[in-house]
């Protein structure tokens, strides 16, 4: 019955993956078929709990609704022993969920973004192949080539906007492209080119330059969600020594201005920009706990389901498994999952630990349980 239900499901939520992928990222049919199956595993961290919830009411509203538990009691079979294979089915499932959010989402994300970067670099080479023209006058730069022989450019200029917003060109004999899904970058390796600028010029060929342009406008930033919990664990070693490397040079500087007597610069542009730059590294700090922490507390989420699924089926014994899970989920929908993003919100912005904020939810849910399980077994 689980089996049943989460194919049906997934197969549901995998079109509307989909057409959400499609559209935000402007791919064309054959692009939509290369991401499916990176598109399903991304799916069903978020299918599971539900489909464990639906599939417990129906087994067991029918079971109930046979007389079965009653026949078992009568027997002296103690209904646990009845409702155990559905907490094995949770329990395992909770390992199941967990490693495919730590696992399965960011490699399908990651596969998904190779897919679209091939459609870009694709797009990019075809463009100018046909115009010998491609420009993006928002990002500032463009680029005009005599002739594209597979990804190398023939006498390619470049011209685009450095670091000080300066225009700056460049001239290759050719130039190889490469889109770097790691790096989030466009690279162009040159080859016997000569870079020039306002009021500056090489004098000269360079036998090898490299031009780098940031895809990150095209890809968006990479989220903690499309991490594993191991790369989330390096980049929060990295923002403590940069938090800590911040608190000093900004103590430095503090006792700096103290030394001199500059009282005036205690409050100047440079110690506010220290109290920012520390307030965005906690910021991230905090998102990237909260989103650990997530991980663990969603994926107990399908034993806690099972905890009150089951026993709340045998309460209403009911065939019509739909008024059961309706009733049983509907709490969930409104008490649940509003409190879980209510707990995420108060994890990220730093009021909450989210070591025990995000187990609140299951906390409700298990309550609950211990009340509908206590029923069940005594009555």
């Amino acid at each position: 019955m689980f089996t049943l239900l989460l194919v049906g499901l997934t197969v549901m939520l995998v079109f509307i993956g989909l057409m959400r992928e499609a559209s935000e990222r402007d791919l064309g049919l054959r692009q939509v078929f290369q991401i499916m199956p990176f598109v399903v595993p991304s799916l069903l961290p978020f299918t599971i709990p539900a489909t464990v919830l639906l599939a417990v009411t129906v087994v067991y509203g029918r079971i109930a609704s046979d007389n079965e538990i009653t026949a078992a009691k009568s027997a002296g079979v103690h209904p646990l022993r009845l409702l155990a294979p559905a907490f094995l089915l949770g329990g395992t499932l909770t390992i199941v969920s967990f490693g495919m959010t730590d696992r399965a989402i960011p490699w399908a994300i990651t596969n998904i973004e190779v897919v679209v970067t091939q459609a870009m670099e694709d797009i990019f080479l075809r463009v100018l192949d046909k115009q010998h023209y491609y420009g993006s006058p928002n990002d500032g730069y463009s680029i005009l080539v005599d002739d594209v022989r597979g990804k190398t450019l023939i006498l390619p200029s470049f011209t685009y906007r450095n670091r000080n917003h300066q225009q700056v060109t460049a001239k290759a004999e050719q130039a190889q492209v490469q889109f770097d899904v790691e790096e989030r970058k466009v690279k162009l390796y040159l080859k016997n080119a000569v870079i020039s600028a306002p009021g500056r010029d090489t004098g000269g060929w360079v036998n090898e330059y490299i031009l780098d342009f940031d895809l990150k406008a095209e890809l968006g930033e990479k989220k903690a969600r499309h991490l594993t919990i191991e790369d989330i664990r390096e980049q929060l070693v990295r923002l403590s020594d940069d938090r800590e490397n911040i608190r000093i040079q900004r103590d430095q500087e503090i006792a700096m201005l103290l030394m001199v007597g500059d009282f005036d610069q205690l409050s100047s542009k440079q110690t506010k920009r220290f109290n920012r730059a520390s307030r965005f590294n906690k910021s991230s700090s905090d998102r990237m706990h909260t989103e650990i922490h997530t991980r663990y507390a969603m994926a107990g989420s399908c034993l806690f389901f099972t905890l009150l699924g089951g026993p709340f089926a045998v309460i209403q014994a009911r065939r019509q498994f739909v008024t059961s899970f309706i009733m049983c989920f509907l709490p969930i929908l409104l008490i649940y999952y509003p409190v879980t993003f209510l707990m995420v919100n108060l994890g990220k912005s730093g009021t909450l630990d989210p070591m025990w904020a995000m187990w609140v939810p299951n906390a409700i849910i298990g309550v609950a349980a211990c009340f509908v399980l206590r029923r069940v077994i005594r009555h």
